[in-house]
């Protein structure tokens, strides 16, 4: 894959997952799945991944496996912190544990199966 379309990539499947794991949590528990109602969810998760991407400087190696494994740590925390602070929503230990398993699941997992498929290319290439 070119390093121009590397970017935008890794961008859109960090922000699917999160958003993705708000549509599912929301279900999940008999929520409204409306638009603004997801995006709601998903606003302080998609603020710390952020917060993430900056931290990390992410934009230099996007599709790093490492990159995922230093975005979501930081993306979780700076969540839990804004949902709790921010948006006044609970962080019981059962939703910890689930959106860092999610996320990290997500977050690290797409660029692991991109190395797996580009290392699968390099070697048959």
């Amino acid at each position: 894959m070119n390093d121009e379309r590397r970017l935008p990539l890794a961008v859109g499947l960090d922000v699917f997952a999160v958003v993705l794991f708000a549509a599912l949590g929301r279900r999940t528990h008999d929520e409204d799945g409306a638009f603004l109602s997801v995006l709601s969810t998903a606003a302080p998760f998609l603020i710390g991944l952020a917060v993430a991407w900056l931290v990390v400087r992410a934009w230099r190696w996007p599709t790093a496996v490492l990159a995922g494994v230093a975005i979501w740590p930081i993306a979780v925390l700076a969540g839990m912190v804004l949902r709790r602070v921010a948006w006044d929503r609970g962080t019981a230990t059962s939703f910890v544990i689930v959106a860092t398993a999610f996320l990290g699941l997500a977050i690290v997992g797409w660029r692991l199966a991109l190395a797996a498929v580009s290392r699968r290319r390099a070697i048959s290439g």
